[in-house]
């Protein structure tokens, strides 16, 4: 008996010891996170710095970090060990940091550089970062690898995943136009015409990043259905003066030109930076609509000649109150001014052939706008294991004016002659936001876990006016039915609070925002007077998993809204011609979404990205038909929803040392239903398209660039989209040790970037085709400025401040 008690005992310790050894050896296998943060001598955060784990004893590199505008770094999958970090960046001498991983999380303390007052002759960076990046809650786009020589930033986002343009040049992402666009993370408190003019006037070459976020975070403003769009602007964290000047000209039918310089200027322990941009443009655009009226068909045809000439600026500082304090501010504005002529004729044809009347359209017009705005930020880091209050607060305000006149001529064959009137107009909007905003973060100390909390607070206030005279006995008389004043008052609160963590290669997020809005639109002609006042809740989550080192796998889902800009609630009319009206809504109501977006990369290769979206109460252009005036006129209107699905793959492929190959390919399925005066529409359709970027470096600095795209038939609101195909050739040459680039490149080499599109419901019959100067040859100069010779300080992105579009 005894024996056999002690064979037990013995067996037992035997398996306890195995069980022991399994649990110390898997906990050995472990992986965690490790963070930290590179500071100056001061202790300002260093972003953008490098950070390098090292493994010892041998010192091989185990993984390579980019600080974020914080400083802050993130090694996710540890395995338990000695290491030893080691911290690079221009102007500041490495240091080295020995540190041992065990089973837990691990936080660093903050390891400081100390600054190189020497100056260095030239470096030569090898690695080059990839086209795409693929994080937890965004998609990024390095726009130096792309082939963008001579484009401005609206050209530039049409090259991003999943974001197309309209027939207006207005931005589309997931198929949807509802998108919110920021620069460095703040808004531009724009969208429709104005947003793709100010996009015009900046250039390509003052954007490092394109954001893409289908779903973001609970921090950001849940405006926007289809998502948001951050454009990080180029910004240099070297010491002293450093910069870019550019400058371009081109020709299509007419002369085009931008030039711009863009200097940052660090010094001791203070950041400034500045950049002024002008562009002139004289361009193009005709449109062929051709409409169906019961047994009578109007063939219409405009052409829009508009000479576009734009300033923007921007300008800021950030001075360090204290090692833990910063205060930080920034101006920005853009002014612009266009004169334009607008021709058109529209004939009518009768069921046997003959003429029944014609109709042409002399429309001359001037346009000024102005935007100025003023932001003020502060930074407090409370400790230095990254807990941190920010605060913001932003002015704004846009002004904008329109000067337009009218020559109608008409006749019919019951006329002898033609019958000619005089019309003018003149409109405007004055519009102020003033918006404040605070953000808490509070890494748990001890382990992997992040919260988040934050509040904001927005006041608009919209003032519009239309003008309208008819010339009658000589005299000009106000037209009581289209003269009008709309006014719009709106005030936003919301709140939020995210919450994440790491657990092995397994990242996770969630975050709930709350936002209450009330907001009041009048008319003074027409005595409308709509309200609004609603509360609703955005939740959001992301789970992104590291299946080895070159493969992640990543879900995000939300629920988002939109709000109408302000000024399509403005109920005012305006003809474009005689038979073509365009006409606010003051009964828009918001839309809203829930989105799903699943992605897998392999080596920052997007191998697959599935994508849903379902948007209730979607905006969208609607046209009505009267048909006893001929007049059609096109109202912003909610439609019941719009059922967006794309499938996408696309990334970079190295084909050779010299040879470097961005492809993408993508498949949408597009469904919109709705009821437009009791009646149901519904538009559904599959398409297909694709996109292939060719870079090929030859000896002595040479570059050859070739694009091509092509898109097939599709659905966007309540249009059938035809085809389109689009193919760029372009060269550059680097000289003087690369610090100067030329770049020569020709643009839709033929001709076949255009939107043509049908509508056909209810009593509509029409179809569309509209060509843009898209064919250009363009020569871009772009020089690198400074030398870096000074001390360098930290340099913080401004905190983000989201709002939706103003205009």
């Amino acid at each position: 008996m005894c024996q056999r008690l002690l064979v037990l005992r013995l067996s037992l310790l035997s398996l306890t010891a195995l069980a022991l050894s399994a649990v110390l050896s898997s906990a050995a296998r472990a992986q965690v996170p490790v963070r930290g943060a590179l500071q100056d001598a001061a202790g300002q955060p260093l972003p953008f710095a490098t950070a390098v784990l090292l493994h010892l004893p041998d010192s091989a590199v185990s993984s390579v970090q980019t600080a974020d505008a914080r400083g802050a770094f993130t090694f996710e999958r540890v395995t338990a060990g000695p290491y030893c970090l080691k911290a690079l960046l221009l102007g500041y001498r490495p240091q080295r940091y020995g540190f041992s991983v065990s089973t837990q999380p691990l936080a660093l303390p903050a390891l400081r550089l100390p600054s190189a007052t020497t100056a260095l002759s030239e470096v030569v960076v090898e690695g080059r970062p990839p086209v795409l990046e693929q994080h937890a809650d965004r998609t990024v786009v390095n726009v130096d690898r792309l082939n963008s020589a001579g484009d401005n930033a609206l050209e530039l986002l049409r090259r991003a995943p999943g974001v197309t343009l309209d027939k207006d040049d207005q931005v589309q992402y997931r198929g949807s136009g509802s998108v919110l666009v920021l620069i460095d993370g703040k808004q531009t408190y724009m969208s429709g015409a104005a947003l793709s003019n100010y996009l015009k006037s900046l250039p390509a070459s003052a954007i490092s990043q394109i954001e893409l976020l289908p779903n973001p975070p609970a921090s950001l403003d849940a405006a926007g259905t289809a998502g948001v769009i951050n454009l990080r602007t180029q910004r240099s964290p070297r010491p002293g003066l450093t910069g870019t000047a550019t400058a371009s000209g081109g020709y299509g039918r007419y002369e085009k030109g931008s030039g711009g310089v863009n200097l940052a200027y660090n010094a001791g322990r203070v950041r400034t930076f500045g950049r002024v941009d002008l562009t002139h443009s004289n361009s193009f655009n005709n449109l062929d609509i051709r409409r169906q009226i019961r047994d009578t068909v109007f063939a219409q045809q405009k052409y829009w000649h508009p000479v576009y000439n734009g300033l923007n600026y921007a300008a800021g500082a950030e001075v360090p109150l204290s090692p833990r304090q910063t205060l930080g501010g920034q101006v920005r504005g853009a002014l612009d001014h266009t004169t334009a002529l607008s021709t058109g004729s529209s004939v009518a044809t009768a069921p046997d052939g003959r003429v029944a009347g014609t109709v042409s359209l002399h429309n001359p017009s001037t346009s000024r706008s102005r935007d100025r705005a003023l932001n003020l930020n502060y930074r407090l880091a409370l400790d230095s294991a990254g807990r941190e209050l920010t605060a913001d607060a932003d002015l704004i305000q846009y002004r904008s004016r329109m000067d337009q006149s009218y020559q109608v001529t008409s006749s019919t064959p019951a006329t002898e002659g033609a019958l000619s009137g005089q019309q003018r107009s003149d409109q405007g909007a004055d519009v102020v936001i003033r918006a404040l905003k605070t953000d808490y973060v509070h890494p748990v100390a001890g382990s992997s876990w992040r919260a988040e909390a934050g509040a904001k607070a927005s006041w608009v206030t919209t003032r519009s006016f239309l003008d309208f005279e008819q010339l009658l006995d000589e005299q000009w008389r106000r037209d009581p039915q289209r003269t009008d004043r709309f006014r719009y008052d709106e005030t936003i609160t919301a709140g939020y609070a995210t919450l994440s963590t790491t657990w092995g290669g397994l990242e996770l997020k969630a975050g709930l925002r709350g936002e209450h809005t009330h907001a009041v639109g009048a008319s003074a002609s027409t005595g409308q007077r709509v309200a609004r006042n609603y509360f609703q809740l955005f939740p959001t989550v992301f789970a992104s998993y590291k299946l080895g080192d070159n493969d992640q796998l990543g879900l995000s889902g939300g629920r988002r809204i939109s709000r109408p800009s302000y000024q399509s609630l403005n109920p005012f009319v305006t003809y474009t011609d005689a038979y073509t009206a365009l006409q606010g809504n003051p009964f828009l109501a918001p839309s809203l979404a829930r989105s799903l977006v699943l992605n897998y990369t392999h080596r920052n290769f997007q191998v697959l990205s599935l994508s849903y979206l379902l948007e209730t109460n979607v905006v969208s252009q609607v046209a009505y038909q009267n048909d006893q005036t001929k007049v059609t006129t096109t109202v912003r209107q909610n439609l019941d929803r719009a059922l967006t699905l794309t499938l996408t793959s696309g990334g970079h492929t190295d084909v050779s040392p010299a040879w470097g190959m961005d492809n993408e390919l993508e498949g949408s399925y597009n469904a919109v239903t709705s009821r437009l005066e009791g009646s149901p529409v519904q538009l559904r359709r599959f398409s297909l398209s694709a996109s292939s970027n060719h870079t090929i470096r030859l000896p002595r600095g040479y570059q050859v660039l070739v694009s091509g795209s092509y898109g097939s038939p599709s659905v966007q609101g309540l249009f059938y989209t035809r085809s389109y195909a689009n193919l760029t050739l372009g060269a550059k040459k680097q000289l003087w040790h690369e610090r100067v680039t030329l770049g020569l490149r020709l643009s839709d080499v033929f001709g076949t970037s255009r939107f043509r599109s049908t509508m056909d419901y209810n009593n509509i019959r029409m179809s569309w085709n509209n060509q843009w100067e898209s064919r250009r040859l363009s020569l871009t100069f772009t020089c690198k400025l400074g030398s870096g010779r000074t001390h360098n300080s930290r340099t913080r992105g401004s905190a983000d401040e989201e709002s939706r579009a103003g205009h």
